[in-house]
Order: C-alpha cells, then structure tokens, then sequence
C-alpha cells in the first residue's frame, strides 16, 4: 500500500473520536471490517499507542494486538490467573515512539553496549538485534513503512544502552512525518463523542 493509499483508506474510514483523562483516542473502522486503535498525547500530540483487531476467518472480531505502546495489565493478570507467571528477569520489548522516530525499548538485557548488534535486513523489511556472546536474537518489522511501501534505511537506525535497557531509534522517513501531520491535523476537526470509555476499552 502507498503512502497516498494509506491516507485515503484512513481518511475513508469511520473514525470516532474520544478527549479523555488528557489524551485524544481515535477508533477508526475499515471497510474490511479491521479496526485501529490509537491513542495521543493531548498536550504534545505525541502517539501513547495503537492497536489493531483483525476479524477471524468467521468474521468474528479477534483479540486486540498492540503495535504501539505497553500491553495491557490485563494479559500479565491473565498468564497469572492461568497459573503461569513470567519470569521477571525475561527481556521486555515495548514499542515507544517519539514525534520523529519510531522507537523500541528492550528492558532486562545487562550486557554492555559492545556486545550489541543491531541492523537492517532490507530482503526481508526488519531490524535485526543480535548480540556477540548469543544471548539475544529478535527481529523487528516496521509496519508503518511496510503499509506505506517505503524501504528500510540502515543509515536511519541507531541505537544506545543504559540501565539494562536497549533503546533501538529508526528516523520516521519524510513520508511518514506528512502521513502524521496530515492525519492529526485531520482529526482535530472532527466533532468529539462525550467523555467515558471508548469502544476499544
């Protein structure tokens, strides 16, 4: 999908907008019947999280996926109340972005920076995070430049480490600072719902 195709199906889509405990939520609905979720900063219009429901096979609604942001409280209460509980010692990776990258943060991984690798496979559109003495492996997509077809920049990837945590930054291509600017801008005129719950909660 191109950049102009993404814009068109978000604009196309039926948005509802929510204000509520100092952020903006945008629930939008797609004519496919996948619906997003996103949620910003009302102050900075920074993107606190997003997250998408794809329907099954049968046309039911699935789970919510999070792209962006910390995963719900819920699922931890869920691994607990099925008698399983996650080591707290496992690396976390949490998706956190900024107004001009998009941003991964990998807490729980003690090793010094030198033992780290990170890397862009352009064949296969993904970050890879690899360390030296083999103790961690993850690939990363980018679905925002997948959904609007741009490529993969190794030259727009950095990344530092500080109190065991592995802070990965790509630079949001030009493309994607105008898809953002475009659509928030867009959204800002649209009537607001009442304040409560939005749908997705």
């Amino acid at each position: 999908m191109a950049v102009q195709s993404w814009i068109d199906l978000l604009k196309s889509s039926n948005k509802t907008v929510l204000i509520h405990d100092g952020k903006r939520k945008i629930h939008y609905v797609f004519p496919d019947g996948k619906q997003m979720a996103e949620e910003y900063d009302l102050s900075t219009d920074e993107l606190l999280g997003r997250r998408w429901c794809h329907k099954s096979t049968l046309g039911a609604p699935g789970p919510w996926q999070v792209e962006v942001g910390e995963p719900p409280a819920g699922a931890a209460v869920l691994l607990q109340s099925e008698g399983i509980m996650e080591s707290r010692c496992n690396p976390v990776l949490v998706r956190k972005d900024t107004k001009i990258c998009f941003q991964w943060r990998i807490r729980n991984l003690p090793y010094p920076k030198e033992v780290f690798s990170v890397s862009v496979d352009p064949a296969e559109r993904r970050i890879i995070i690899k360390t030296s003495n083999k103790k961690y492996y993850k690939k990363l997509s980018v679905p925002d430049l997948d959904r609007c077809q741009l490529p993969l920049e190794g030259s727009a990837l950095s990344f530092t480490h500080a109190n065991n945590t592995l802070i990965i930054s790509y630079k949001k291509p030009k493309e994607i600072l105008s898809v953002e600017r475009e659509l928030l801008d867009e959204v800002k005129t649209l009537k607001m719902t009442a304040e409560g719950d939005c749908k997705t909660q």
